[in-house]
């Protein structure tokens, strides 16, 4: 991954030289490239919107996608998009000027999210629910209008771990971001590139590159989210058991339906005596991949 004037996309212009940095740099690229081929998110030809909302994680996210499309890794048009959502003291100006200097294709669309937020919200609760619903509902209409066929977002491994343990916590459900989905209208794919990149490897990144960062001032000012309590107590266990977190995102992609408790993803009432174990400990006792069960009764 060596750059020199005729081969670099101007995102890595002035890229440090040190090797901490190239390090860096091929570990995000490779962990990037791994999610998008673990979970076919390649359509040859295909358009992204890749959402940009101007802080670290969707900088690396830009950054990284380019990076593969300059290196003919990945064949798919990409197009940049910033939801301009009416923030008090937002930097209008920044990401286009930005945009425009890297050459970088792109569409700017101003929508007063913010003002509908603070009207509909009480007093106390927080914003995140109704925020990130208009704002996904903007970004699949300018997908539609746009000609793409998927919405790209910059979660990282962080932040579906976060998901996860909010939804533990707080939803009673074992759930969390999926890498890939589909939209509820079944016209759009979201994808999550970034699913297997740490956030401080996002941070460092976006940071050694000087890319100008954006902070959000709507959610960041409110004290006391959940996700902020997790993130705390996800901060705390890896502090005393370094590699906590990595062992943690291993385990959900490591589920077995028969050591849970949901009927509806394993067949409990059909289990059989005759058996030393189920056919998922016998896959995973020699080696073979594991199945998941027929549903019964289950849905998507």
């Amino acid at each position: 991954m060596l750059d020199d004037a005729e081969n670099i996309h101007p995102l890595f212009d002035g890229a440090p030289s040190s090797t901490e940095f190239r390090k860096l740099r091929k570990r995000v690229v490779r962990q990037t490239r791994e999610a998008i081929e673990q979970y076919g998110m390649i359509e040859r030809g295909a358009r992204w919107l890749v959402c940009l909302s101007g802080g670290k994680d969707s900088y690396t996210l830009l950054a990284v996608l380019h990076e593969l499309q300059w290196r003919g890794l990945l064949p798919v048009e990409i197009l940049a998009c910033n939801l301009d959502q009416g923030q008090p003291g937002f930097p209008a100006t920044v990401l286009p000027e930005f945009l425009e200097r890297m050459k970088v294709p792109h569409r700017i669309e101003y929508q007063d999210t913010y003002s509908v937020v603070k009207e509909k919200v009480p007093a106390g609760r927080t914003y995140c629910a109704l925020c990130s619903r208009l704002r996904r509902g903007n970004l699949y209409r300018i997908a539609r209008e746009e000609g793409c066929s998927a919405v790209v977002l910059g979660h990282h491994r962080d932040d579906i771990l976060e998901t996860f343990f909010m939804n533990l916590f707080h939803g009673g459900r074992l759930a969390t971001m999926p890498p890939k989905l589909v939209n509820e209208e079944g016209d759009l794919f979201v994808y999550r590139p970034l699913a297997h990149v740490a956030e401080v490897d996002c941070e460092k990144f976006a940071r050694a590159m000087n890319y100008p960062i954006i902070p959000c001032d709507l959610c960041g000012s409110q004290d006391g989210l959940q996700r902020q309590q997790v993130k705390q107590i996800l901060d705390g266990w890896e502090r005393n058991s370094p590699g906590r977190r990595q062992v943690m995102f291993r385990a959900l992609m490591n589920a077995r339906p028969s050591h849970l408790l949901d009927p509806g993803l394993f067949d409990f009432a059909g289990l059989q005596r005759g058996k030393a174990r189920d056919a998922n400990d016998a896959a995973l006792a020699d080696g073979s991949p594991v199945s998941v069960p027929d549903l019964r009764g289950g849905s998507d």
